[in-house]
C-alpha cells in the first residue's frame, strides 16, 4: 500500500511513519510534504496514491484548501488535534479522522478500511451516516491532560491545567505560567502538549506559545495581517499569532 503523507510538523510524520509500518510492514510512504501549494503539484504531477493522511492545519493554511485545487481520488485521513473540523472532513469525504495522539488500534481499523475501499468502486449508501456516527462517539470519548506533576526541588506537586495561563518554550526547555505569574518547567514538548490540551480551551498561536483562552487581555492588528495579543501574566516579549494561524485563531474564539 502506498502512502502520501501532508503534515508540516517532521516529529508528527515520523511518529505516524512509525505507526503505519509497525501496522503493516508492506506500507511504503512514498512522501512527506509539509504545505497546501508542494500538495497540490505533487498530486497533479504523480500517479495517485492507495491513501491520503494529511493533518489540517498546516504550514500555508488548512488542508482543505487542497480539494479546491484538485479532486484526490483516493481514501482522505485527516490526522489532526482538533476535533472542530470533523463535519468539514466529512464533507470532502474523508474516510476517516484520526485524533492526535492516534490510537494504534484506531490505525488499524483506519488501515482496514483503506483496504476495502481499493476493491470498491463507490461507498455503500449507509457509509457516510454511520461513519458520522461513529466519529461523534469517537470524539465524546476523547480525553485531554487535565493536571500535570511538577517537580519543586526534591519534591513534586499536581497542577491544574486550568490555573496555567500558557505554555511557551525558551531556552530549550518547555515552560508554562500559571496565573499567579509562578513558572514550571513542563517535561512535555509544545507539540506534545498540542495533542494533550482541549483545544477548545487552549491555541497554539505560533511555534512558541500555547495559550489558555482566559489569559487573554487585548487583541490588536498588526502588520502583515498578524495579530498583536497582551496576555495576562505578562509574556517577557511581543506577542504574534502566526500570519497562518491567524484565521484558526478566530475561528477558536468564535467557539
Amino acid at each position: 500500500m502506498k502512502i502520501l503523507i501532508i503534515e508540516d510538523e517532521a516529529p508528527a510524520a515520523r511518529q505516524l511513519t512509525k505507526m503505519l509500518l509497525q501496522s503493516d510492514p508492506s506500507i511504503v510512504v512514498i512522501e512527506v510534504i509539509d504545505s497546501i501549494e508542494l500538495s497540490v503539484k505533487w498530486l497533479q504531477a504523480f500517479p495517485t496514491p492507495d491513501a491520503v493522511f494529511m493533518d489540517i492545519q498546516i504550514a500555508d493554511g488548512l488542508s482543505f484548501d487542497i480539494f479546491n485545487h484538485i479532486e484526490i481520488a483516493c481514501p482522505v485521513v485527516f490526522t489532526t488535534a482538533f476535533d472542530q473540523y470533523a463535519i468539514k472532513a466529512f464533507k470532502v469525504n474523508a474516510i476517516d479522522y484520526l485524533l492526535k495522539p492516534i490510537d494504534e488500534d484506531e490505525l488499524s481499523l483506519t488501515l482496514e478500511k483503506v483496504r476495502n475501499r481499493k476493491s470498491e468502486s463507490h461507498l455503500p449508501p449507509q457509509y457516510n451516516a454511520d461513519w458520522v456516527q461513529n466519529l461523534m462517539f469517537q470524539l465524546q470519548k476523547k480525553e485531554f491532560k487535565e493536571r500535570f506533576l511538577i517537580k519543586s526541588g526534591q519534591n513534586f506537586s499536581p497542577i491544574e491545567v486550568a490555573d496555567i495561563a500558557y505554555f511557551f518554550s525558551a531556552d530549550g526547555l518547555t515552560q508554562c505560567s500559571v496565573f499567579n505569574a509562578k513558572k514550571h518547567i513542563i517535561e512535555n514538548s509544545l507539540d506534545e502538549l498540542e495533542q494533550l490540551l482541549n483545544p477548545k480551551f487552549f491555541f497554539r498561536i505560533n511555534r512558541k506559545l500555547i495559550i489558555n483562552i482566559k489569559c487573554l487581555q487585548k487583541i490588536s492588528p498588526h502588520f502583515n495581517s498578524r495579530l498583536k495579543l497582551e496576555l495576562t501574566p505578562q509574556y517577557s516579549e511581543d506577542i504574534f499569532v502566526a500570519r497562518e494561524r491567524v484565521n484558526d485563531f478566530k475561528a477558536w474564539l468564535g467557539g
